[in-house]
């Protein structure tokens, strides 16, 4: 079934988070990049996963199953490094930025999702066509 350009485009941008986010990491450790940490193995295996996962949901395998699933870890991720509750000031603020973007992710990570599950039932309303 042939998808609007515009949903294929909201999918590829929810993706890219992952895609740019896991690569940056990937080359924090392989030394093109530095100024930062560069990630351990578990950090290096996370990345590759992600970088995998949002090509394939860019790429719209398995996108539904995938959205769900980054959109778990991602809550754990909001709530794990981003602990706004904990800081004060400019540090507080920068945190809680970092959260309510998780948060706007996530909700666009399980709507893809919910979207991608749907697509093809015609008892739900704003099925694509």
């Amino acid at each position: 079934m042939k998808q609007p350009i515009p949903y294929v485009v909201a999918r590829m941008l929810i993706a890219s988070v992952f895609v740019g986010l896991g690569t940056e990491r990937l080359l924090e450790k392989a030394g093109v990049l530095t100024g930062r940490n560069p990630p351990g193995v578990a950090g290096v295996l996370f990345s590759i996963f992600e970088v995998l996962a949002g090509i394939a949901i860019m790429a719209g395998w398995q996108a539904g199953r995938l959205s769900l699933l980054l959109g778990v870890l991602l809550v754990v991720d909001a709530f794990v490094a981003h602990q706004f509750w904990n800081h004060g000031g400019a540090e507080m603020h920068a945190q809680l930025l970092h959260f309510l973007k998780n948060v706007s992710i996530i909700g666009g990570l399980f709507l893809l999702s919910w979207t991608e599950a749907n697509r093809s039932d015609p008892k739900v309303p704003g099925d694509l066509p």
